[in-house]
């Protein structure tokens, strides 16, 4: 039975191929009428593999991103027969699929003043479509101007960009995202828009069309056996037909892999700019979801809408795995531990594995026993300075231990305590951030500190562009520099 069933998959898939390649070269020979007919005819196809085919989450994407293209196609041919109005319907079922289609703006946009009379700017139009398509291919997205003008004013919705990742095997567990090349702090990684939030899917989006795309994750109980989907299947322009459906759909497991991969907007990795109406708190990105959990991460994410923007926390190497921190990785080792458990894993990466051979000395202990006994901050920063020179520890190591005892550090960095009360006996402020930061990327609360002391007069030019390097790896190049000073409020600086 299944094999007849794979059969007529096949087949329905090889006259698909033929009636799409037939339908383009009429297209392309301006026969606008057999165009029709030849799109309506693979469009009706597509539609009923759809309808027939709930299960494989990467066939039914494909099938849609043809769909969109056909429905453009027809939209153009209709357009030269002067249809205006179903060439529009054709256009508005297309954008339906994919909002940021460029091809189906750009036809829209010729035909809403023949279709409706009225006056709509094709300028307009025009300037949205040259706006979104080069989001799409550059990452080019700068919110500096919203951020200015204090989050008020309509915001462009962006167009989706994934950058140079791509999804590979994890160590870490199941599947990952990986860099493609080297990476600096900032630089945009992927733009989302959320498929689901609060376990209910947006308003006017698909259930099945959405439904399938979550399926590519994980319900937690599956890792290493999901297969590794290509970064492709995210990007608008895929519109390739291939795959066959394998697996049904069920709405428990979806229920599950909500609960597993759904994001919370205000988490230690991410910002939330701006207020907006369709906030929910917590939302479904299928290709964020895929990134892992690390005590080193070197990502960050800022929430706009319902649009997720990923960026990198630090600098990052060709081939390194992209990860967030899911909880707070400026703490100790134990603290990490306990909320590891609370998240049904436990973290293997080489920052842990690393101070778990450590904790075994009694020094760690005792100066751990020390901060909760009231003992003072700086004595205990001293203690852990002296402590990791006797070890020979490296620099990299220096920074995983610092943001372990963050608020010991932050405590004698305070501007009330102030590093004078230990003089040169723990190290300049700057030298400790910034072992901080290469270890587990940018952090908001070491950016605060940073900035409260600029503020108090406690720098020139260059500790000025450490505060906006470190705001790039907490908001990204998304925010330039004046914006970014303006967000950091350091604009009169």
């Amino acid at each position: 039975m299944r094999e007849t069933q794979q059969d007529q998959l096949v087949m329905a898939e090889e006259q698909m191929q033929q009636l799409r390649s037939k339908a383009t070269e009429l297209l392309l020979r301006e026969e606008w009428k057999e165009a029709v007919q030849a799109y309506s005819h693979f469009i009706s196809l597509c539609q009923d593999q759809v309808s027939k085919t709930p299960e494989d989450p990467q066939y039914l994407l494909k099938l849609h991103k043809s769909l969109c293209l056909a429905l453009s196609n027809r939209a153009e041919a209709r357009s030269r027969l002067r249809d205006f109005a179903e060439a529009l319907r054709d256009c508005d079922h297309a954008l339906k699929i994919e909002s940021t289609h460029f091809k189906t703006l750009l036809c829209k946009a010729q035909l809403d003043p023949q279709a409706n009379g009225s006056s709509v700017s094709l300028n307009g139009y025009l300037q949205k479509c040259k706006k979104l398509e080069l989001m799409s291919r550059t990452g080019a997205f700068d919110l500096s101007e919203w951020v200015v003008n204090g989050f008020r004013g309509k915001l462009l919705e962006p167009a989706e960009y994934i950058g140079a990742v791509q999804i590979k095997k994890s160590e870490i567990r199941g599947r990952g995202l990986f860099a493609t090349k080297n990476i600096d702090a900032g630089t945009l990684l992927l733009v989302t828009k959320a498929v689901a939030t609060e376990r209910g899917i947006l308003p006017d989006q698909n259930l099945d069309e959405n439904a399938q795309l979550v399926i590519t994750l994980s319900s937690g109980e599956d890792e290493d056996e999901l297969e590794v989907p290509e970064i492709n299947l995210f990007k608008p322009e895929s519109e390739h037909i291939g795959g066959y459906p394998n697996e049904k759909l069920d709405v428990n497991r979806i229920l599950s892999i909500l609960d597993v991969n759904s994001l919370i907007e205000d988490a230690i990795s991410s910002k939330v700019l701006g207020k907006n109406s369709d906030y929910y708190g917590v939302g479904l990105w299928v290709l964020a979801s895929f990134i892992n959990h690390s005590c080193v991460p070197n990502a960050r994410r800022l929430h706009v809408g319902d649009y997720l923007i990923v960026h990198a926390s630090r600098d990052v190497k060709a081939g390194e795995e992209i990860t967030f921190a899911y909880f707070d990785v400026l703490s100790p080792l134990d603290k990490r531990n306990e909320m590891c458990k609370t998240w049904g894993f436990r973290c293997d990466c080489k920052r842990c594995k690393f101070e778990e051979d450590l904790y075994s000395r009694q020094d760690i202990r005792e100066i751990e026993m020390g901060l909760e006994r009231g003992v003072d901050a700086g004595a205990a920063v001293y203690r852990l300075e002296e402590g990791m020179r006797r070890w020979t520890v490296r620099e990299r190591e220096k920074g995983y231990l610092r943001a372990s005892f963050w608020d010991a550090c932050c405590q004698a960095y305070s501007p009330e305590k102030s590093e004078r009360g230990w003089g040169r006996r723990i190290p300049p402020m700057d030298s400790v951030v910034d072992s901080i930061v290469e270890a587990v990327g940018s952090d908001e609360r070491v950016l605060k500190m940073v900035v409260e002391k600029l503020k108090k007069g406690g720098g020139g030019v260059v500790e000025m562009e450490r505060a906006l390097k470190l705001g790039r790896g907490v908001y990204g190049k998304v925010v330039k520099k004046q914006a970014m000073k303006t967000l950091l409020g350091l604009g009169i600086l």
